[in-house]
């Protein structure tokens, strides 16, 4: 793009900034920068990196991982706020309203695997139906490690499943740059069974993002999971999607989360597990600690023992090494 091209889309993004963003107080910076990044022909490259730089230059004054400008191969259609929500609703429908993976395991053990946190108009039955399914299992893992992202409204439905009641204040969200506040709560009521006094496990990667984190930084503070592997990436401000040129949208952050317990949220620092691990060795740990549990609770059935210790067996066991080596054994 040239220079006039680069400086109409300047403009357009400092007067998003300015109508809407949350942290108003660091304009003057952010426009600084870019008009002098512009005026030394910084942003005279082609369009995917010229939004490349901007995003940059954006992270480097706001440290905002939601906020970015997108780049579209093709020319944008010019879509309504109610558009853009219409197909971001039916992309979450085919996705299967986030819900990846769902089984018993063996040992009594749930496991929930997430895309997204759906928002309840849409995803509150699938994610009920779930909650049944593993409703009779002893402990139960969710695995948020590739869950990108979700509605407020959706954490607070899926997080009332882990509490009886209303009980269970989560996170504020503060719209705008200045408000209003609107608090979270577990609900009195959900259409399914809850699951209360047993242990839950979160997983989690250095690419659990935005929702997933909402999930797991909430239930952290409220002591209610155990969250393994990987801190996440750090992005706490819900945010929209704005048409700005042809080519060119942009993800603006619209609200900012405070939760009550910590009077902070994971912007920028990513939710820290109680677990450090690796993600590809996060599910193991998760699993074996929570067969251990069970084997180890003589409030159970003897049966129900008897399988978490097989299991756990069969998961503590050598892996026998395939090849000229046969026999060769690694732990």
């Amino acid at each position: 793009m040239g220079h006039a091209d680069a400086q109409a889309l300047v403009d357009l993004v400092l007067e998003r900034l300015g109508e809407s963003y949350i942290f108003p107080g660091r304009l003057a910076e952010a426009a600084k920068l870019l008009r002098t990044r512009l005026a030394t022909g910084a942003y005279e490259v082609p369009g995917p990196e010229l939004c490349r730089r901007i995003s940059d230059d954006l992270f480097a004054t706001f440290n905002d991982k939601h906020l970015r400008l997108i780049w579209h191969e093709s020319v944008c259609e010019s879509r309504s706020e109610a558009e853009l929500v219409s197909a971001l609703r039916e992309h979450i429908r085919r996705d299967n309203f986030g819900i990846r993976r769902l089984e018993r395991l063996p040992g009594n053990v749930g496991f929930i695997e997430l895309t997204i946190i759906p928002e309840p108009s849409a995803g509150a039955a699938s994610l009920a139906a779930a909650m049944r399914l593993v409703e009779h299992t002893t402990g139960l893992i969710i695995d948020l490690r590739p869950t990108l992202g979700g509605s407020p409204d959706g954490v607070a439905f899926f997080a009332s499943f882990f509490f009886q009641g209303a009980e269970a204040r989560l996170s504020d969200f503060i719209e705008g740059p200045h408000g209003p506040a609107r608090q979270y709560w577990t609900a009195a009521y959900v259409p399914g069974p809850r699951y209360v006094d047993r242990p839950v496990y979160l997983l989690t990667s250095s690419t659990t993002f935005s929702g997933g984190e909402a999930l797991a930084y909430d239930l952290k503070a409220l002591g209610r999971v155990t969250i393994v592997g990987e801190t996440t990436r750090g992005g706490a401000h819900p945010s929209e999607v704005v048409s700005l040129i042809d080519q060119v949208e942009l993800r603006l952050p619209v609200a900012r989360s405070v939760n009550p317990a910590t009077g902070g949220n994971w912007e920028g620092s990513g939710v820290t597990p109680h677990v450090l691990a690796e993600s590809a060795a996060a599910f193991r740990i998760a699993y074996r600690s929570i067969l251990e549990s069970i084997t180890a609770d003589l409030a159970l059935p003897l049966a129900e023992r008897a399988e978490a210790r097989e299991t756990l067996d069969d998961l503590l066991a050598p892996q026998v090494v395939a090849g000229p080596r046969a026999g060769v054994t690694t732990e």
